[in-house]
């Protein structure tokens, strides 16, 4: 759960930048759409194998020396 307390003399509107900012970096509003409706099990698996493709070619890229 993400909290936010308002420093003294803080404006409104510089706490609810910040408690925006701190949802996005944890991905709170990206889980609230993927979840928003039903996601089929096969559909799940392919996003997860693109995703874990997609972050070994990024490693791999990463290795090779230039």
């Amino acid at each position: 759960m993400i909290k936010v307390r308002p420093r003294p003399n803080e404006p409104i509107q510089q706490v609810l930048r910040r408690l925006k900012k701190l949802c996005e970096r944890e991905g709170v509003l990206r889980e609230m759409k993927r979840t928003a409706y039903y996601e089929k099990p096969s559909d799940r698996r392919r996003r997860n194998m693109r995703k874990a493709k997609r972050r070994l070619q990024k490693m791999l890229q990463l290795e090779t020396p230039v």
